[in-house]
């Protein structure tokens, strides 16, 4: 009887495991859409997710930085301006908890993209950043033209539009470059999350092989 119930025991700690490692695995957010093809005589049918559109912008360093620059990194992506009186202010003070915890990380970035590219030229940016304390590569603030940052802003599934209107949401992009998380910047709490969904998703199998 007693060896009954410690392998009863076992069998659901083995349950439990399976059930966390599970619950580990975050959501895929956007469209999506099944594509079917023929392999070894049979049919497969894979799922094809929505992903980050392609850019080509410039960095607070002058350097041109497209969607292939970020290919084998998970990131953070937000949309700012740097004379924002309101939100933007408390969204980067939130962020800089986000860079100090990742910024030894090699594979994991932030991605700022101002939505007044008339002001924000390279030189605005990067003395944003320095103010901030931010260096290197890790967080990257980017300038692109006005129409096609609105553009990439859909693609994160947020808005930003004339009249520097955007949202303050912090989109977390994983390595397939697939949307998995929507955090409010001005929220510690959500910011809190994020970064515990970033250490999450970076034990994903699929985001610990090298690209």
């Amino acid at each position: 009887m007693r060896n009954l119930f410690y392998a009863l025991i076992c069998v659901l700690a083995l349950s439990a495991c399976n059930n966390s490692a599970s619950q580990k695995m975050l959501p895929i957010y956007g469209n999506r859409e099944a594509s079917t093809k023929t392999v070894d005589g049979k049919t497969v049918t894979d799922t094809i997710y929505q992903t980050i559109p392609k850019f080509n912008f410039i960095n607070q360093y002058g350097d041109s930085i497209s969607n292939k620059s970020l290919d084998g990194n998970i990131y953070v992506a937000d949309f700012f301006f740097t004379t924002c009186p309101s939100i933007c202010p408390v969204m980067h003070r939130n962020m800089l908890n986000v860079y100090k915890e990742f910024k030894n990380v090699g594979n994991f970035k932030i991605v700022s993209y101002t939505i007044d590219p008339k002001h924000d030229s390279v030189d605005v940016l990067k003395k944003y950043a320095d103010k901030l304390g931010v260096t290197g590569n890790n967080w990257l603030f980017l300038q692109g033209q006005k129409e096609e940052t609105y553009k990439l802003a859909k693609g994160y599934m947020v808005e930003a539009r004339e009249g520097n209107v955007h949202d303050g949401y912090f989109i977390l992009v994983d390595k397939q470059k697939r949307i998995r998380g929507s955090y409010l910047g001005t929220d510690p709490a959500e910011v809190t999350k994020m970064i515990a969904d970033i250490k999450t998703l970076q034990a994903e199998p699929d985001q610990n092989i090298a690209q």
